[in-house]
């Protein structure tokens, strides 16, 4: 992605009409936030019009609700139940078939189709760092993941910066924040003031300054600059939860042996929701399906989630058995032993794994408590 000194722009809402009607003009697939089923949720746009306007969400440990917004605001919501993850690494796709030919030899074809030219509109600057920490660990390494490279080579990523975090939102803590980091085509902040609704522009790309030179915009003005400006500052001191100001990766380490690891085996239901919500989870599993004749079988990779039992079975039984192990192996891998293998945490801050338990289990509470006992059994 080539960085430009384009200047920012400002886009009323048929700009951002124009700027949707754009994209499914060259043929991109457009995803954005829209609402379904009671709560917002990724899916395809063909229009502007889809979007979530005046819609807000209201979040607490095991709770998501939408509430209605008096200023039609599209983009002043917190994440949702989905991430650019549904899209970019698919919960579910085929690798090759294999065949028996009616001489008898086996046949085998890779499945490789040709991935869609996404434009994924409204990332949150969480989800931006969570797409940059995918691509370290899918296609920096010695194994790249092709289909992963493929399809986020192919996509154009316009974020949506955050003026309104939400109560399971600890971004700030994980070193992020609600201001969209590098990386972006184009970056959108949203303004709503006595001066109307408009989308103040940054363009991070050539491909965004193409793309915003085709749609009609006007010059950015000190106004509409400062307020944008303030509206993230602000949201930054609002964040609904934090982490601990400590050393979370040495943290993890000396708390393998901690009690508390028995106090959330009695709550976690081993579901796994909270890493099929997390936008940096990654593990997969591989199956195998033929048909009834024994003549075709195809081999299909999946999500796969640390808190399956399965998951770390060995001959003679799984290794971690134990509900209470196997949220230790999540949370110290998330926080700790993610930087051993990528130099990086794998935890942005996002809170869906907060909002989306069924149990109501928080990750910013747990390490808490394990800083609290640790800070007791060195006293």
């Amino acid at each position: 992605m080539t960085a430009t000194t384009a200047p920012t722009a400002v886009l009323d809402r048929n700009g951002l009409d124009a700027l949707v009607a754009a994209l499914v003009a060259q043929g991109r697939t457009v995803v954005g936030p829209t609402l379904r089923d009671g709560a917002i949720v990724l899916s395809e746009l063909t229009s502007a019009d889809a979007l979530p306007y005046g819609w807000g969400v209201e979040l607490d440990a095991g709770r998501y609700r939408l509430v209605p917004r008096e200023d039609g605001a599209a983009f002043a919501h917190s994440a949702g139940p989905q991430s650019w993850k549904s899209y970019l690494h698919p919960s579910r796709e085929r690798l090759w078939s294999a065949d028996r030919t009616p001489e008898g030899r086996v046949v085998f074809t890779a499945h490789e189709p040709e991935p869609p030219s996404y434009a994924f509109l409204g990332v949150r600057p969480c989800d931006l760092r969570a797409i940059a920490i995918q691509d370290h660990v899918l296609t920096d390494g010695q194994y790249e993941d092709t289909a992963y490279g493929k399809r986020r080579r192919r996509a154009l990523l316009i974020a949506a910066e955050c003026t309104e975090p939400g109560a399971t939102c600890f971004c700030v803590s994980m070193g992020g924040g609600p201001a969209a980091d590098p990386g972006y085509d184009l970056a959108l902040t949203e303004v709503i003031d006595a001066e109307g609704h408009r989308f103040l522009v940054r363009v991070g790309s050539a491909e965004g300054a193409r793309l915003i030179g085709q749609v009609p915009h006007r010059t950015a003005d000190l106004v509409t600059e400062a307020t944008a400006g303030a509206s993230v500052d602000a949201a930054r001191d609002r964040m609904g939860r934090s982490m601990p100001p400590v050393d979370l990766r040495a943290l993890m380490g000396a708390s393998l042996d901690a009690e508390r690891w028995n106090d959330v085996a009695e709550r976690c239901l081993t579901c796994g929701n909270c890493t099929m919500v997390c936008p940096t989870c990654f593990c997969t599993t591989t199956e195998e399906i033929t048909d009834l004749t024994g003549d075709h079988t195809e081999r299909w990779q999946r999500w796969d989630s640390c808190f399956d039992l399965d998951f770390s079975y060995l001959h003679g039984g799984p290794v971690r058995s134990t509900p209470g192990s196997r949220y230790r192996q999540w949370l110290t891998h998330k926080l700790s032993t993610w930087h051993d293998q990528f130099d990086t945490s794998g935890c942005v801050g996002c809170g869906r794994c907060i909002a989306w338990c069924p149990a109501g289990i928080d990750i910013t509470e747990e390490v808490a408590a394990l800083d609290a006992e640790h800070e007791t059994e060195m006293d």
